[in-house]
C-alpha cells in the first residue's frame, strides 16, 4: 500500500501546497488551454446538429452563461458538413467561440470536421475499434498488428489537424473501452490510460502536439485514479505534459449531478490538475457552465492558504482505492459504512419535528418512530442535552462539560476538546469523541489517539481544506494509528449550489482516497434556508458519490446531445418518479447507442435510445428487450427490475 513521494509528485506538484500543474499550451481558436492560462469552462449542445439555427441559438445561450468552448456532435458526414453552416452563422452574429466536433465511430466525419472547426474530440474506444463485449486472446505479435491498424486509420486525421491548425482531444471514457483494451488490461484505470496513450504516441511520432486529454468515468473513484495515473505515465514515458480536460460522465441532474461532479472534478483541482472543465448534467446545457465556473473559482485565491506541514513520503497508493483500516467502536470504523452525524448544536431546542429533517419520523397514533434510507446515525446537540428519548438506534453526542453532569448517559457520548481530554476525570466506557484541528500533528496529540474507545471529529479552518485534512490522515497512517475519524466541515451558506460544490470537494476528495469513517456538516446562513434537511441530504449524497455508502437509487444519465433520440430530461424525471425508492440500484439512462451499454457499464439496468420512439432495455450489459415503444418502456423497465428480484413497492412514511 506504500508508494514513495517521488511517484506521487509525478501526478501533482505538491500534496500540501496548492500548485497548478504546468502543461503545454494548446491553441483552440482564440482560446488557449493549459500553460499559464486560466482554466477554461466548456459544454456541449443538445440540439440536433442538422438544426442549424437551433444549434446557433443554443450556443449563444451557452456562451452568455459563461461557456468558452462549445462542443457539437458530428455522428456522420452530413452533421460534420453542417458544422460549416453553424460556424458561419455564429461568426455572422459576432460570436467567435471555438467549436469542437464530437466524434464517435466515424473517422471520415472527424477528418471533415478537422477542416471546419477549431478542435476535434475522438474517443479511442470507438474511433478505430468496435465494441461487442468479446474477450479476445492476443499475442504480442497480433496486438502489435492491431496497433499498426489503428495507426493507419488515425494518421490521416492527425495530418489534417496539423495542416489546418486544429486541436484535438483524445477522450477516453471508462464505459467505452474497446474489447481489445479490455482483453489486455481489463476494466481498469490503467486500461483507460493505455487507450489514450496508444493514440498519443502516434501523434508524437507525427510531431503533432496540439492535444488535450481526458479520462472520464461515471465513477468518481475510477475517474480520479485514471487522471492521476495518466499524469504519472506521461512523465514516466517522457511524453509532453498535455493539458487535461476534466469531467465526470453521466453525472445526472439536480443535486446528485452537482455532488458527483464536484467529488470527481474537485478532487483533481485540489491537487492542481485540470486545464479545462465540463460538468455533465441532464439539464439544459447553459446550466452547466455556471456550475463548472463555481468549481474553478474556488482556486482563484488559494495561493495564500495557511501552511500545511510538509510530508516526506505519501503513505498511500494514489492510483488504487484502499479504505483506511480502523478499529470498530460500536458502529463506527472497520467495515461499517461511514456514519452521518446531524449537527443540532446551533438550535436553542431540538424538537421532535427537527428529526424529520434528518430522516427520522415520529408517528403519533401508533406512538412509534420510523426512518427513511437517509436517517442520520448520530445527532450532535452541543452544550445541551435533548429532553426526550431519541428513536432506537440513534445516539447523541454532547459537549463534555454538559455530558458529565447527566444522570442518564445511555446512548449519549461526550465530545472533548484537546484540552478537556487531558484533564478529564471521567469518560464513557464505550465511545468518546475528540474534536481536533487538522494541524495538530504533534506526538502528544497522536499519543492520545491510541485510546481504544476514541473517535476523532476532524476539522480545519485552512482555506486549502481537503489537503489539510488529508495531511492529518497521512500522519495517522505513518504512525499506524487505527482511530476512526469523522470529517467535520463548516460553511456559511449564501448559495446552496456553492455549498454542494464546496462540501462535495472537501469531503469527497478524502473519500476517494479511502479516508473518513463519517461526516458531520455544520452550517450557518442568513437566507432562511432549511439547513437541517440540506445538510443531511448533502452528507448522504457525498457518501454515495464517493461510493462508500449507497442509500438511494443512482441514475447514470447522460447530459444529452444532438444524437439523443428522446427527451432525456423528461424521461429521467419519469423514471426517477417510479424508481427513486430502490436503495442502491443503479439505472443508466442513455440518449443513444454511443452512450449505451459501454457508458453505463456501472449500471444494474439500462434504458437506451435505439431509434425514433424506440428503446432498448438492458440488465447490466445484456440486452433484454429491443425496439420497445417509448410509451411502454418505463413499465417494461420496471418489469425487468421486478424479474431480477430488485423491485420493492414504494412505502409512504408519515410524520
Amino acid at each position: 500500500m506504500n508508494s514513495n513521494l517521488a511517484s506521487v509528485k509525478k501526478y501533482c506538484n505538491s500534496l500540501v501546497e496548492y500548485s497548478r500543474r504546468k502543461t503545454i499550451p494548446v491553441q483552440v481558436g482564440d482560446v488557449i488551454i493549459g500553460g499559464d492560462n486560466p482554466i477554461v469552462v466548456q459544454s456541449m449542445t443538445t440540439i440536433d446538429t442538422m438544426d442549424t439555427m437551433g444549434s446557433v441559438e443554443q450556443t449563444l445561450r451557452m456562451v452568455e452563461a459563461g461557456c468558452e468552448l462549445v462542443r457539437i456532435t458530428a455522428p456522420s458526414l452530413k452533421e460534420a458538413e453542417n458544422l460549416r453552416n453553424i460556424k458561419a452563422e455564429l461568426r455572422k452574429r459576432g460570436c467567435n467561440v471555438p467549436l469542437v466536433a464530437d466524434i464517435h465511430f466515424t473517422p471520415n466525419a472527424a477528418e471533415l470536421a478537422a477542416q471546419i472547426v477549431e478542435k476535434v474530440r475522438v474517443n479511442p474506444g470507438n474511433y478505430a475499434d468496435k465494441k461487442k463485449f468479446e474477450n479476445i486472446e492476443y499475442t504480442d505479435e497480433t496486438y502489435e498488428a492491431e496497433l499498426h491498424r489503428i495507426r493507419k486509420r488515425f494518421t490521416p486525421l492527425v495530418e489534417l489537424c496539423k495542416t489546418h491548425g486544429t486541436a484535438m482531444r483524445i477522450g477516453t471514457n471508462h464505459g467505452s473501452l474497446s474489447d481489445r483494451i479490455m482483453s489486455r488490461y481489463g476494466d481498469t484505470a490503467l486500461g483507460m490510460v493505455e487507450s489514450a496513450l496508444e493514440f498519443l504516441r502516434i501523434c508524437e511520432d507525427l510531431d503533432y502536439y496540439q492535444i488535450v486529454i481526458s479520462m472520464k468515468s461515471s465513477n468518481a473513484q475510477v475517474m480520479v485514479e485514471a487522471y492521476r495515473l495518466l499524469v504519472q505515465k506521461l512523465e514516466e514515458e517522457g511524453l509532453k505534459p498535455y493539458p487535461l480536460h476534466l469531467g465526470v460522465t453521466e453525472a445526472g441532474e439536480a443535486e446528485d449531478g452537482r455532488i458527483k461532479s464536484a467529488v470527481g472534478i474537485g478532487t483533481l483541482l485540489e491537487d492542481g490538475l485540470g486545464d479545462t472543465v465540463r460538468v455533465s448534467l441532464t439539464e439544459e446545457p447553459e446550466l452547466e457552465a455556471p456550475v463548472a465556473q463555481k468549481l474553478v473559482d474556488r482556486y482563484n485565491d488559494r495561493a495564500g492558504h495557511a501552511v500545511i506541514a510538509a510530508i516526506d513520503e505519501s503513505p498511500i497508493d494514489p492510483y488504487a482505492y484502499h479504505k483506511r483500516g480502523t478499529r470498530e467502536i460500536i458502529n463506527i470504523g472497520a467495515t461499517n459504512v461511514p456514519r452521518v452525524i446531524a449537527d443540532f448544536s446551533q438550535l436553542a431546542e431540538v424538537t421532535i419535528k427537527d428529526l424529520k429533517a434528518i430522516g427520522h419520523f415520529y408517528l403519533p397514533e401508533p406512538d412509534k418512530w420510523t426512518m427513511n434510507d437517509q436517517g442520520a446515525d448520530y445527532v450532535y446537540s452541543g452544550g445541551k442535552a435533548i429532553s426526550y428519548m431519541l428513536p432506537n438506534g440513534i445516539r447523541e453526542i454532547i459537549d463534555y462539560p454538559v455530558w458529565k453532569q447527566l444522570e442518564d448517559k445511555k446512548n449519549r457520548h461526550p465530545l472533548y476538546t484537546l484540552e478537556q481530554i487531558k484533564e478529564a476525570a471521567t469518560a464513557d466506557d464505550l465511545l468518546n469523541f475528540i474534536r481536533i484541528d487538522a494541524d495538530k500533528l504533534d506526538g502528544e496529540t497522536m499519543s492520545i489517539l491510541e485510546a481504544d474507545n476514541l473517535v476523532v471529529l476532524l476539522s480545519t479552518s485552512n482555506a486549502h481544506a481537503m489537503p489539510a485534512l488529508r495531511r492529518f490522515f497521512f500522519e495517522l497512517e505513518k504512525r499506524n494509528l487505527r482511530v476512526p475519524v469523522i470529517i467535520e466541515r463548516g460553511y456559511n451558506i449564501t448559495d446552496e449550489e456553492n455549498f454542494l460544490i464546496e462540501a462535495s470537494t472537501d469531503i469527497g476528495g478524502l473519500l476517494v482516497d479511502g479516508f473518513g469513517d463519517g461526516v458531520m456538516l455544520s452550517a450557518s446562513t442568513n437566507d432562511g434556508l432549511e439547513l437541517l434537511k440540506l445538510k443531511n441530504q448533502t452528507a448522504f449524497g457525498i457518501l454515495q458519490a464517493g461510493r462508500t455508502r449507497m442509500t438511494k437509487t443512482e441514475y447514470i444519465s447522460c447530459p444529452s446531445c444532438g444524437r439523443t433520440l428522446f427527451d432525456l430530461q423528461e424521461t429521467t424525471a419519469k423514471i426517477r418518479k417510479r424508481t427513486d425508492h430502490l436503495k442502491g440500484v443503479k439505472i443508466g439512462i442513455m440518449g443513444c447507442i454511443v452512450n449505451g451499454p459501454g457508458e453505463m457499464a456501472d449500471a444494474d439496468f439500462g434504458y437506451v435510445g435505439s431509434g425514433k420512439g424506440k428503446i432498448t432495455l438492458y440488465k447490466g450489459q445484456e440486452v433484454v428487450k429491443r425496439g420497445v415503444p417509448s410509451e411502454q418502456a418505463v413499465d417494461e423497465l420496471i418489469e425487468i427490475i421486478r424479474n431480477d428480484g430488485k423491485w420493492m413497492e414504494p412505502q409512504t412514511i408519515g410524520g
